[in-house]
């Protein structure tokens, strides 16, 4: 049994020498254990204690007062007003418009001249520097090395146009002499366009010549008030959908701007008949003037802007005005330079306007002339027009619901030097009246248009002299449903002259209608519309080709479903002057574009096979050979040749413009 050994401390026993050296080991190693979290202790408490410290010197240091690094920002604006319109050469104030939205404002705000009068100070001082001196040279080099744009235009659209922007472009094209053409066309959600970004172009572009301002909500007078002020060689005046810009800043424009030559105003409710009159009676030169739905315009407005103008107001525009037959009645005395007249969506004129603005016998000079939706517009009215306007050269009537048979027979009696006649949703003139029309016109008359006429149907009984009207040569019959082969082959034999055919969206044509047409044509037809005539074969095209290849530059056959590649074998045989061809959504194929890669003859510049489905994939390498003619290529919804071939061929016609 080991002997044990008693501690006077209360009865702890150990059983031998070992166990009590093992017991002294185990209280070295805790007594250890014990220094290393005092010392731990200790370093956190020193951490602790160090950072309590550096706290509180930075505390003091932010208690005594530092002194401030001078600053340019400190000064007021009159101040840096003063300094920045100092800085000489356009590279040095298009760099200091980059160092803060404030430098850029004072810089927006200079004047040119302001600046001419700086520069000219600063050319003379009172003791010449050399280093100074020698040190402008040098700039004067450099800046020679890019020569001055002699006409800055430019264009700011949707997000673009902000007042930041215009200011920074005002900026720098001040250096260059400012701009001379602005167009703003919308405006930035939340920081559009406003009178301050105005007023920094004008201010910097005395030669602007151009404004265009576009949906342009936060201008007001005041940015136009600035335009009149500092740009007086404004020439071109375009307003549209600027609802806070009223009479007092037209007032502005026409004492600031004396040679304002045209002035379009459209959708601004603010504008009236004051600015009109002042527009009169201070721009001496206007030449051109298109009011559009502007609810307050009237016939006091139009009358004196008619009247002061008289000696050189050439166009003349008017769209859903409330004006009456009173105006018509100015316009007709007093429009003695007028060429261009156009007049629109007019509920309130009547017959009589047009007829004593037709017989006022003032619109000697009239050439051309657009009438929509006017019921004042009769048979009466375009007889009187076509008496007392001999220059008239060119009539488009749209949504003219009373105009008949017998007003165009009355005006081609009368008209001696007509030359274009278009009509469309006129639903009273039948084929009746157009050939009564073709029988009297004159021997200049070389172009007629019928769209969506519903009143032009086949005739029961064709006439006993049918007429013969060898002058015309562009014929346009568009989306009129009643007309089909009877009416074509009627006005293919009256019309042997044709150069131009536009017959797209006549679907109840078929080859019995336009054979005869191609057949009667004895000049050779140049270009040639087939869209949407979905009865024409191949036996027409075929025909077509054989008889007018030589001379046809255009063929399109859009939606004309029976078309296959017999079609486009006789095109690559016979056409020697084909620059566009149109084959979408026919049932042309793979081979049909092997045989038109393969006419060497054959120098296409436009392509369209839009819709094709039996062209696949197959047919890359062929529209790869057509050649460095081609510059546009359509393969829309051609599904079979995949994203892969379109591609390499993109690679391979690099030069041509690709749609898929």
């Amino acid at each position: 049994m080991p002997a044990f050994c008693a501690y006077g401390d209360g009865g702890c026993l150990v059983s031998a020498r070992a166990e009590l050296s093992g017991l002294f080991c185990r209280g070295a190693v805790q007594q250890q254990q014990q220094r290393k979290r005092a010392l731990v202790a200790a370093s956190a408490v020193a951490a602790a204690a160090a950072a309590e410290c550096v706290r509180a010197a930075k505390k003091r240091r932010q208690q005594v007062p530092q002194p401030q690094l001078p600053s340019l920002d400190a000064l007021p604006d009159e101040c840096l007003f003063e300094i920045l319109r100092r800085v000489p050469g356009g590279r040095g104030r298009g760099a200091s418009a980059c160092v803060s939205r404030r430098w850029l404002a004072l810089l927006g705000s200079i004047r040119a001249s302001e600046l001419a009068q700086a520069a000219e100070a600063a050319s003379t001082p009172a003791l010449p520097d050399l280093n100074e001196e020698f040190v402008m040279e040098e700039e004067e080099e450099k800046d020679g090395e890019t020569p001055a744009d002699p006409c800055v235009e430019r264009v700011l659209e949707g997000k673009e146009a902000t007042d930041v922007r215009l200011a920074a472009m005002g900026v720098v094209a001040g250096s260059r002499g400012g701009l001379e053409k602005l167009a703003v066309r919308g405006s930035h959600p939340t920081r559009g366009v406003t009178d301050q970004g105005l007023s920094a172009v004008a201010r910097g572009s005395p030669n602007l010549s151009s404004l265009a301002l576009w949906d342009v909500p936060l201008i007001t007078d005041a940015g136009l008030a600035e335009v009149a002020a500092g740009c007086p060689s404004l020439e071109r005046l375009d307003i549209s959908r600027c609802p806070l810009i009223t009479d007092k800043g037209l007032v502005a424009v026409a004492q600031g701007c004396p040679n304002l030559v045209s002035l379009t105003i459209e959708t601004c409710s603010g504008v009236a008949n004051e600015g009109l009159r002042a527009i009169g009676s201070c721009c001496q030169k206007l030449q051109a003037v298109n009011i559009k739905n502007c609810v307050h315009v009237g016939d006091q407005g139009i009358s004196s802007l008619v009247c002061s103008a008289t000696a050189s107001l050439a166009k003349i525009r008017l769209q859903g005005l409330n004006i009456t037959d009173a105006s018509l009645a100015v316009i007709g005395y007093y429009g003695k330079a007028v060429t261009d007249l156009t007049l629109a969506r007019l509920a309130t004129v009547g017959e009589r306007g047009f007829w004593v603005m037709a017989n006022a016998a003032g619109l000697q000079n009239l050439r051309c002339m657009s009438v929509t939706s006017c019921p004042g517009v009769t048979d009466l009215a375009l007889s009187s027009i076509a008496k007392f306007c001999p220059s008239l050269k060119q009539l488009y009537l749209r949504k003219c619901g009373y105009v008949s048979d017998a007003g165009l027979t009355a005006f081609t009696e009368s008209a001696k030097v007509f030359e274009n006649l278009q009509l469309e949703e006129c639903n009273r003139v039948t084929l009746v009246g157009i050939l009564s029309f073709l029988r009297n016109c004159s021997q200049k008359f070389r172009a007629l248009s019928l769209v969506k006429c519903m009143g032009i149907k086949d005739i029961c009984s064709a006439p006993a002299q049918l007429p013969l009207c060898r002058s015309l040569r562009f014929l346009t019959i568009k989306d009129c449903p009643g007309f089909t082969d009877a009416s074509l082959a009627v006005v293919g034999m009256i019309c042997p002259q044709l150069e131009q055919v536009d017959l797209s969206g006549l679907g109840e044509v078929t080859d019995n209608g336009l054979l005869p047409l191609i057949q009667s044509s004895e000049a050779g037809l140049i270009k040639v519309d087939l869209s949407g005539c979905k009865n024409i074969t191949d036996v027409a095209v075929s025909s077509l080709v054989k008889a007018h290849g030589k001379s046809l530059k255009k063929v399109c056959l859009e939606g004309c479903s029976k078309i296959t590649d017999a079609s486009l074998f006789i095109i690559a045989e016979n056409c020697s002057e084909l620059a566009e061809l149109d084959l979408s959504n026919c049932m042309v194929s793979d081979y049909g574009v092997a045989i038109l890669s393969s006419a060497s003859h054959l120098k296409l510049r436009v392509l369209s096979l839009s819709g094709c489905s039996k062209v696949t994939q197959k047919s890359v390498p062929f529209l790869g050979n057509l050649g460095q003619s081609l510059e546009g290529l359509n393969l829309q919804f051609c599904n079979m040749i995949g994203n892969h071939n379109i591609a390499s061929l993109e690679k391979k016609l690099w030069w041509c413009d690709i749609l898929a």
